[in-house]
């Protein structure tokens, strides 16, 4: 990686099996109960899905650039034109617990890929704690947490 590069990565063990998490992650349905509020479409390698979130306007575009089914999952998004690739790498432990890894790439270390790093390194560890809260004790933990986004100043 160029020292002008960076990258967000963050690490979460579920104890589910591989194949729960993969379709949490993919099924849209799935992932209404625990990180977007609708998806247009199933994850599916050279889509494009629209995510909609509860406490922001607008739909979202997602470009499904590869599925490695119950191993990867990688897509971009972008922000100001600028692509940002996101990838989950499932690995298994054992037969009842999941690693998931995600990592989000930029190009360059400048604004407004440090802006879009910095506020989704936070977003991705959300994600991946919400994802395990879903799984294991079937509780949606974003629900209501970002309603101060939606406040008056």
């Amino acid at each position: 990686m160029n020292t002008a590069d960076f990258e967000i990565k963050t690490n979460i063990q579920i104890s589910k099996p591989i194949a729960e998490v993969f379709e949490a992650i993919v099924d849209p349905q799935k992932m209404s109960n625990y990180f977007i509020a609708n998806g247009s479409a199933r994850l599916e390698e050279g889509k494009q899905v629209m995510w909609s979130f509860p406490e922001f306007e607008g739909e979202f575009p997602v470009n499904v650039k590869k599925i490695d089914a119950n191993e990867l999952i990688a897509l971009t998004w972008d922000v100001e034109g600028t692509p940002f690739l996101v990838e989950m790498i499932l690995t298994p432990r054992g037969d009842n617990a999941t690693k998931l890894t995600v990592t989000e790439k930029s190009t360059a270390a400048e604004r407004p890929s440090i802006q879009w790093l910095k506020n989704n390194t936070e977003g991705w560890a959300n994600f991946s704690a919400c994802l395990k809260a879903y799984l294991e004790y079937g509780i949606n933990l974003r629900k209501g947490a970002f309603d101060f986004m939606n406040d008056d100043k």
